[in-house]
């Protein structure tokens, strides 16, 4: 079902990025001509990322990538919820798990930087090495964590994402082992509430009015993230199941492969109110 058949019943969108709008490489032509002429109606388009950096960070990112400005009005970011998590322990000594790139996320932040060892407080943000594809070889410090008693801030509940044809573990993953091993996890992004309501407030200021939660469409491709957030903070859901789901769902391009994947995602989630399915975002 392409999205012009169902933008009259929704004056907003909280559209995922990575794997609807771009692959991580490159932006997809479709979807943006999509956000356009939905904006072009009167729709408001909010992004929310679970990309563990602040919101000013993703706006270069995008143009980069070929997402023009004319396709949103603002971004939301978990990196923005984790920076307040952060100041409700400023003094807490404070263990950066992930990668050089995401250390924005920190600046103007007091905490003491420690060694995980020295720790109180971890903010994972990803994993150190991109190209690891299993979790467990950091079972050793994440244990060394849980024995100290270490609380974990997920900056990134995204298990993994497509970047070109490859998969890729991210935080989310870790923290779910981490958990797994008694460890403590607040998830900072989606499907947890707190990045809902702050892309509600951006919403109500872009829109100039409150709108309603029933005219409200959340757009995404990962069944964990996007789609349980929407089904648990009561929005519709629009799934894009070409993306990190593709193996699951296969392309839609048959009635059967269609069933299939209404019944995948009816299956998880029996109190999700699905608008519609389609391979990639589309206008037409």
């Amino acid at each position: 079902m392409p999205l012009s058949d169902l933008a009259p019943r929704y004056d907003g969108l909280l559209c995922d990025i990575w794997g609807v709008l771009h692959n991580g490489i490159a932006a997809f032509p479709d979807a943006i001509d999509t956000l356009c002429k939905y904006r072009a109606q009167g729709g408001i388009v909010i992004l929310i990322t679970n990309a563990p950096r602040s919101n000013q960070v993703i706006y270069p990112q995008l143009t980069k990538l070929g997402v023009p400005r004319e396709a949103f009005d603002l971004i939301v970011t978990s990196g923005d919820v984790t920076r307040s998590l952060l100041q409700k322990r400023p003094d807490t000594p404070l263990f950066h798990f992930g990668p050089e790139r995401d250390k924005s996320i920190l600046e103007g932040r007091t905490h003491q930087m420690v060694s995980s060892k020295d720790a109180k407080l971890c903010l994972l943000t990803g994993p150190l090495d991109d190209g690891i594809e299993s979790v467990e070889i950091y079972e050793r410090i994440l244990l060394e964590m849980r024995d100290n008693d270490v609380y974990m801030i997920c900056a990134n509940p995204d298990l993994v994402v497509k970047s070109g044809n490859r998969i890729v573990i991210c935080a989310g993953s870790i923290a779910q082992l981490y958990a797994k091993l008694g460890g403590k996890v607040t998830y900072a992004g989606k499907p947890e509430a707190p990045i809902y309501q702050a892309a509600i407030a951006q919403m109500t200021i872009a829109a100039g009015r409150t709108l309603s939660k029933n005219r409200i469409l959340v757009v995404g491709d990962g069944l964990p993230t996007d789609i349980k957030g929407a089904a648990q903070n009561g929005f519709a859901a629009y799934f894009v199941a070409g993306g990190i789901h593709a193996i699951d769902t296969g392309d839609l391009k048959t009635t059967e492969t269609s069933a299939r994947a209404y019944d995948v995602i009816r299956h998880q989630f029996t109190d999700l109110k699905l608008a519609g399915i389609c391979d990639h975002l589309s206008w037409f």
